[in-house]
């Protein structure tokens, strides 16, 4: 997504373990121009070179695609900026979380992914962006087993940045979505004016983590309906936002199969399909969504992606796309694996939560460092 010229307006960040896309997208939508990125896993890569060049119209590629430990600092800095470094300019990035996560290996630092959160620490502390975004799961700072190494890479972080960390629901934000994530930002004291910073350090919540959240505290806010017998059709809950239920995004089918992506889905049937009810997401596997509900997480792997709210059949991969809040002319390509669609999907972060941060980044930049 790299223009040419960089101009004083737009504000270059360095994507790293972009993945494909998804954080990009809203930081992009937020005004912000990624002139760096990197990925190194062939599918993630292969999507976003696909999918990106043909959601901005012209080819677009991961600029770096070796793993990031491999990576050092000044090859980074030539790759992205040539021989002008600019005074201004950001990091982001997700490293790997299963290491963290409840529902994956939970070996926290010293699994193989776990081990690359030090190493974007690492990367940050050496490249010395204005500011920085980290993102993982809420398992990092929930789990008891990762509290420790999540504090221990803060406070490397705060010899340098001024640091502030939270879990937020993309649901607040306006995806049709209960999916929970860490966030850290991190703001270069050096560069902060002043009084700012004074200002600042004596507030320990200072960053504006909901100013641009649309529905905040939206889970337990609303009416929402229970589960319904799988082929009735259940009325429409009043008072509810649109914008947060699933069906309406999933419900028009011959809307969606048009759309890239839109017919592509996983073909093995089970008798489950036409049995479970509509918005019975109790279970571990073949969870329904409710078409007046949000989603739960979308999390996919080993096939196991939600079912339709009142059709026998599991989600297609631009229905799942749509409950990440990803443009429909985002266009995951025909040659990549089915299984790895929905895990590309699965992996990114909503785009509208992406944006929302992205916005309180920038208010940020604005008023304490331009």
């Amino acid at each position: 997504m790299r223009r040419k010229n960089l101009t004083t307006n737009v504000i270059p960040v360095l994507s790293f373990f972009t993945g494909a896309g998804f954080l990009d997208i809203g930081f992009v939508q937020a005004g912000f121009q990624v002139v760096w990125t990197n990925e190194c896993d062939p599918h993630f890569i292969k999507g976003y070179n696909h999918a990106l060049s043909f959601l901005i119209g012209h080819e677009c590629r991961i600029t770096n695609t070796n793993p990031v430990e491999y990576i050092g600092p000044n090859q980074i800095i030539k790759e992205a900026f040539g021989k002008d470094r600019p005074k201004l300019f950001g990091i982001i990035g997700g490293p790997p979380c299963p290491d963290f996560s409840v529902g994956g290996k939970n070996k926290g630092q010293e699994g193989e992914h776990g081990k690359l959160s030090q190493v974007y620490i690492h990367r940050i502390l050496e490249l010395q962006p204005a500011f920085f975004l980290f993102e993982n799961v809420p398992g990092f700072l929930r789990t008891a087993k990762h509290k420790e190494f999540f504090h221990h890479l803060l406070q490397q972080l705060k010899s340098d940045y001024l640091v502030d960390y939270q879990i937020l629901n993309a649901l607040d934000a306006g995806v049709p979505q209960d999916r929970e994530r860490l966030f850290i930002v991190g703001i270069h004291k050096k560069r902060m004016r002043k009084s700012c910073l004074k200002e600042a350090v004596s507030d320990p919540e200072w960053f504006p983590w909901y100013r641009y959240m649309k529905y905040p505290g939206a889970k337990d806010h609303y009416p929402w309906p229970g589960t319904s017998p799988f082929g009735n059709e259940p009325e429409k809950p009043e008072g509810i936002p649109a914008e947060l239920m699933a069906g309406t995004y999933i419900n028009n089918t011959l809307e969606t199969e048009n759309l890239p992506n839109g017919r592509d889905y996983l073909l093995p049937r089970s008798a489950k399909l036409d049995q479970i009810p509509e918005g019975d997401v109790s279970r571990k596997s073949f969870k329904r969504l409710h078409r007046w509900r949000y989603s739960p997480t979308a999390a996919y792997g080993n096939n196991e992606v939600h079912l339709h709210p009142f059709e026998p059949r599991r989600l297609t991969v631009r229905e799942a796309l749509r409950l990440q809040s990803v443009p429909d002319s985002y266009a995951l390509p025909r040659s990549m694996p089915l299984t790895k669609k929905y895990k590309t999907v699965g992996n990114g972060v909503p785009v509208k939560l992406a944006y929302a941060v992205a916005m309180s980044l920038q208010k940020i930049i604005k008023e304490w460092l331009l």
